[in-house]
């Protein structure tokens, strides 16, 4: 029986690669199996029973609200133009430095990660805005493409990410249940809220490495990362400065000030931060009904979809319990020298190798409600968790050949890029994000003292 468990994962894999809806082929495989796994007497269809309360709670789950709004967010200053008037002061602001131009990218980006959340919308954004400027200064392509890719890939990590909801709500159900298996009938709970706080300090560590990265090649490779010729720098104004980047941090902060500070729960500051949108995009004169219209249809189609995967998800993870694949990873597990620390280097390993095939949101809902619980009941902090679960995705988004950072780059990029030059120009940056990897797995308090600062 819990060989089938694992033939049923594999086996969902594969569909997976085949191309065909992320959903149905969640639930359909997880049926088929557990239709013959019932003739063969080796699953209780009295499982199934469980569904239709799964599903009331996903639907019902008000963390999962935060969802839509921060993706109608997203949509709103994307349409606003914040990231064009935010790039033009900060080339200025930049222009003169060494690599100033790669600097003033990874910073927007960054200002992007933590307004909108959306890495598609940041990497399309970006590579439309500021790749044609950095090749016609002489940058590198393959130095561009990569740095563009890395930078989108933030608002997989820096607060308010959509990845960080999914995956604390995911984590919440998980440490609940590792706690009731424990024998702890008064469980502790982990919060969105939480995730966010453990994750500023590591998302900011990112950011740096970055920038240094990019100071090393200006000195390092001139050829790669020239210097600014003087005369194509237009003057920084100030005003011009302060009036791009006011609006998008005074939206920030209220937005995760209201979350880390206490006064409000993600779902509610995510409505704040779509009301805050609305009315930049307004006063920037960019929202017409047409506009408005656009946004509120893709912020339907995205939501619909992640939450299709998560009741697919739901129907997989329920099957895969009733075959008895849990017992099967946690006797391995078990069993494994080290304990805790194996368990996790080898958890950390598949969803890496699986970020070549698979999107976050399928690792999230299929692989982490599966080893999450295992991992969490030998006494593994699990905001320290989500945070290295939620870098390990981040570099997925940056893994040829399927990275979908690498894609979305590709589908605005010049023809005459070639995309093994994108694939050449990722590799330091997953590099860097290993080593920030290791980085927290040595020094959890990068992670556990922000969290402990503010909830104590």
């Amino acid at each position: 029986m819990e060989y089938l468990a694992l033939l049923m994962f594999v086996c969902i894999c594969f569909v997976l690669l085949l191309g065909y809806s992320v959903a149905f082929s969640l639930a359909g495989t997880a049926l088929i199996f557990a239709g013959v796994a019932t003739m063969l007497g080796y699953f209780d269809s009295s499982y199934l029973s469980a569904l239709p309360s799964r599903y009331y709670g996903i639907l019902n789950n008000q963390t999962l609200l935060a969802v839509p709004l921060f993706i109608f967010m997203g949509g709103v200053l994307e349409k606003a133009k914040i990231a064009e008037n935010l790039l033009t002061s900060m080339a200025q602001l930049f222009g003169r430095v060494r690599g100033g131009l790669a600097i003033s990218v990874t910073l927007v980006g960054m200002l992007l990660a933590a307004s909108t959340g959306i890495v598609g919308a940041t990497v399309v954004t970006m590579g439309l805005l500021s790749l044609p400027t950095m090749i016609k200064r002489g940058y590198d392509a393959s130095f561009s493409t990569g740095i563009i890719c890395a930078t989108g890939t933030l608002g997989q990590i820096i607060p308010p990410s959509i990845a960080l909801v999914l995956l604390g709500d995911v984590l919440s159900n998980s440490y609940q249940l590792a706690q009731l298996k424990l024998g702890n009938f008064n469980p502790d709970t982990v919060s969105v809220g939480d995730l966010f706080a453990g994750a500023v300090v590591p998302g900011l560590i990112l950011v740096v490495l970055y920038i240094a990265y990019s100071m090393y090649m200006a000195v390092m490779n001139p050829e790669k990362v020239p210097p600014a010729n003087v005369d194509e720098v237009e003057p920084m104004h100030w005003s011009t400065l302060i009036k791009s980047l006011l609006p998008p941090l005074i939206l920030m902060t209220v937005v995760l000030g209201s979350i880390l500070g206490g006064f409000a729960t993600p779902t509610e500051a995510a409505g704040v931060g779509a009301f805050g949108a609305l009315v930049l995009a307004q006063f920037s004169g960019q929202l017409s009904l047409t506009n408005l219209k656009s946004i509120m249809q893709n912020t339907l189609k995205i939501t619909s979809m992640v939450f299709l995967i998560l009741l697919g998800a739901s129907l997989f993870s329920l099957v895969f319990r009733g075959l008895g694949g849990e017992e099967i990873i946690l006797n391995f597990f078990e069993q494994l020298p080290g304990g805790a620390i194996t368990a996790t280097i080898i958890v950390m390993l598949v969803i890496f190798l699986l970020g070549f095939i698979l999107d976050f949101i399928e690792i999230t809902f299929v692989v982490v409600p599966i080893v999450a619980p295992i991992l969490l009941m030998m006494d593994i902090n699990p905001i320290w968790l989500g945070i290295m679960i939620a870098v390990n995705l981040q570099t997925s988004f940056l893994t040829p050949p399927f990275g979908f950072a690498l894609f979305y780059l590709r589908g605005v990029a010049d023809k005459a890029i070639k995309t093994s030059q994108i694939y050449k120009g990722v590799i330091p940056f997953i590099i860097i994000q290993l080593i920030l990897l290791v980085a927290l797995a040595i020094w959890p308090e990068l992670v556990t003292w922000l969290p402990n600062k503010i909830y104590g």
